[in-house]
């Protein structure tokens, strides 16, 4: 996600907590937005907001998932030439086209990670050291499975690439996995948030992303040319893992989507901000979605992904197959789209509970 020039968001460790520093050109606007981020106060040594390091403030600041790391003061935090690896690991993904949510996790867990043997030298690292890490740091501090698995796979594959040395990871014990559902709006509740929006280009961009389960990203990386009417289809291009794909597009949504061209006329990208030849601002977009959510009297916690997640099992519950769905929403595997199963109403709903015959 591109982040506006009068932004700027970073991890740190403030007064023993962990912290989300927010520094931006003042607006009215922005500090009424950063008020609504749950622990938002204003810091007057540091000179700019600070909020809670959470899985939202991070969704919404546009950073990757939480990571126990914090930015070193110097580099006396690292064991001598422990800089100059983690330089080149960070070359190495970017060359291999890793994302850069990716390269930034993975670089973080190995920053982390190397903080902590700070007086032992990175060629002198063994398998040993990795599992008295993941007992003695990630299990000790309570830090999430997802993390866990993060940290395990940055080790591996940096000390492969870096060092060509094989760690025995398998060795290292990894959380069971977990299920975690997905959040879902009804049709009925993605009515009231699309029915609440006035301004025609915040209700064409949410319809799109409902209408063709798109992330935010793969929405704002639209161009005009994407969109093909005549075949009735959209054409992600460089989707997660850089992977291209197509969604079907409605008439309704075409025609949506026609009225609100001739209103905007975007130059480059099909939603365009207020410098014209630019994205979208992914932020704008989620306080499109909160505001959506407010008028429609929606107390949910809901955020833009919760969209994504309502196409596909509202599908799922039209009777779509599951492979069809696997295809619109570019997942690689089958069992990544399988969880929307757990959440369809379509049999679920149909159980007769005993207590309604006692």
């Amino acid at each position: 996600m591109q982040m506006p020039p009068e932004w700027k968001a970073e991890s740190i460790l403030h007064r023993g907590l962990k912290r989300i520093t927010l520094h931006f050109v003042y607006k009215t606007e922005w500090i009424t937005l950063v008020r609504t981020l749950s622990g938002a106060t204003w810091s007057y040594t540091l000179k700019c907001w600070l909020v809670d390091d959470t899985e939202t403030n991070r969704e919404w600041c546009g950073m990757p998932s939480i990571i126990p790391y914090i930015t070193p003061k110097s580099s006396h935090d690292f064991a001598p030439g422990a800089i100059d690896y983690i330089e080149q690991f960070t070359r190495w993904m970017r060359s291999k086209r890793y994302s850069e949510n990716t390269i930034k996790t993975y670089t973080d867990a190995i920053k982390t990670f190397l903080k902590y043997f700070n007086q032992k030298p990175v060629e002198q690292i063994n398998n040993k050291d990795v599992i008295d890490y993941n007992n003695d740091y990630v299990l000790k501090h309570h830090y999430s499975a997802s993390f866990q698995n993060q940290t395990v796979n940055a080790i591996k594959l940096f000390f492969g690439i870096v060092l060509n040395t094989q760690m025995e990871t398998e060795k290292v014990h990894r959380p069971k996995n977990g299920r975690a559902l997905p959040n879902v709006l009804s049709k009925e509740e993605v009515k009231q948030v699309l029915s609440a929006l006035t301004n025609i280009k915040h209700k064409t961009m949410l319809s799109l992303i409902y209408s063709c389960g798109l992330r935010s990203g793969e929405l704002l990386s639209l161009k005009p040319m994407h969109v093909d009417a005549k075949r009735n289809l959209l054409i992600i291009k460089h989707a997660k893992g850089n992977k291209d794909r197509i969604s079907p597009l409605s008439n309704k949504t075409i025609e949506l989507l026609r009225e609100y061209y001739a209103s905007a006329k975007p130059k480059t990208y099909l939603f365009e901000g207020q410098q014209a030849g630019m994205p979208y601002d992914s932020r704008s977009l989620q306080l499109v979605f909160k505001q959506a959510l407010r008028k429609a009297g929606i107390q949910k916690p809901a955020t833009l992904h919760w969209l994504r997640h309502s196409y596909a099992t509202h599908l799922l519950e039209a009777g779509t197959d599951l492979r069809y769905i696997q295809e619109i929403l570019g997942h690689s595997s089958s069992r990544t789209t399988e969880i929307y199963t757990h959440v369809s109403q379509k049999s679920i709903r149909h159980i007769i509970s005993p207590f309604d015959n006692l």
